[in-house]
């Protein structure tokens, strides 16, 4: 599919003064996109795991008819407060899908938004903020148009999400999710997300992501402007390259379940996206000290102890601890015991992924 199957074809319909809800999962990815081109389409292709209890969760209400004109009328609320400081951002988006979802001009509306993880700290709150209200402006759409199939549904969640923040194309559906498009990956488009049909591997089915929270402060440089400057980046061809070159490694890694090179490949992954940063111009630097003191707790653990376990990291000090359900009990201990202690107020988020 491409963009002109997702426009909205009977403007004349209009849903009804209601108030729409829906959730979206954050996600956490496996291979990196970082560098965008165009209208919100990635240079690279990315893969990402989608989480189960990091999510936002958000409201729509639709308050009052108006006659449309060129403006959108609307308030933002997170965690029942107002936050004009998010307007910007939301307009910029509403305007990229207007020909998607041209009824939207023609309300009064509000948007009440909450997460069950700290906002702008790394944790992809983006995606899971644009996931939820473009699938809120998908419920609104199959409200007037009850034909509308499930799967189309969420692939223009997918599509519209794509155009308020790029990774949030993968936090509309599915449990592992591609995004660009992938000569080894069937279907794979720089639209949408698209579930990763190939086989994985029982031991990355139940796997377990313990978040630890290094620094819940605001992020000094947004993922915004990071992917800006990959644009003249001395690096930028050959990271694209790597990304593209490890989707194809990552395949069979998947279908054999090695640990050893699924955390080689991720955790090279992690530090690549990183090294982006730290090599633009102006170069910025998100890691913590503490970050660096939990990737070399996790790395002596992992040789001593010979258990499964690795990192990523998303745009952001926090780092992500991989391990499947067989080792839950151990690498808790290991949390308690060794890295707590570099957590910002000692705190954890434990999420897991299931297929």
């Amino acid at each position: 599919m491409d963009p002109k199957d997702f426009i909205y074809k009977t403007p004349q319909l209009l849903p009804d003064l209601a108030i729409y809800t829906s959730e979206a999962p954050s996600n956490i990815a496996l291979v990196k996109y970082w560098g965008k081109y165009g209208e919100q389409l990635p240079k690279n292709t990315s893969i990402s795991y989608t989480l189960e209890k990091c999510k936002t969760q958000t409201e729509v209400i639709l308050k009052k008819r108006i006659e449309a004109d060129d403006q959108f009328y609307f308030e933002v609320f997170l965690d029942g407060e107002s936050k004009p400081s998010f307007k910007s951002k939301i307009d910029t988006f509403l305007k990229r899908i207007e020909v998607y979802t041209p009824f939207l001009k023609s309300f009064q509306f509000e948007i009440h938004t909450k997460n069950t993880f700290p906002h702008s700290s790394g944790i992809a709150s983006s995606a899971s903020g644009m996931a939820a209200l473009a699938k809120c402006f998908v419920a609104m759409e199959a409200s007037v148009q009850p034909e509308m199939t499930e799967a189309f549904q969420t692939q223009k969640a997918s599509f519209l999400a794509r155009l308020g923040s790029g990774s949030a194309c993968r936090s509309t559906g599915g449990k592992l999710v591609v995004w660009g498009q992938h000569q080894d990956i069937k279907g794979s488009s720089g639209f949408y997300g698209v579930d990763y049909r190939d086989e994985v591997h029982n031991n990355f089915r139940n796997f377990r992501d313990s978040i630890l929270l290094i620094d819940e402060g605001q992020k000094q440089v947004s993922s915004s402007v990071g992917h800006d400057l990959m644009h003249g980046h001395p690096f930028a061809e050959q990271r694209f390259q790597q990304a593209d070159q490890n989707i194809t490694k990552l395949k069979p890694i998947l279908a054999s379940g090695n640990f050893d090179e699924f955390f080689a490949l991720v955790e090279s992954e992690a530090l690549s996206l990183h090294a982006m940063m730290m090599t633009s111009s102006p170069y910025f630097i998100l890691m913590k000290p503490n970050t660096l003191e939990v990737i070399n707790k996790i790395w002596e653990f992992r040789t001593s102890e010979k258990v499964p376990v690795g990192f990523t990291l998303d745009a952001g000090a926090n780092v992500h601890l991989l391990y499947p359900e067989a080792s839950e009990t151990r690498i808790r201990v290991f949390i308690d015991e060794h890295l707590l202690q570099f957590c910002q107020g000692e705190k954890v988020i434990h999420d897991q992924i299931q297929f």
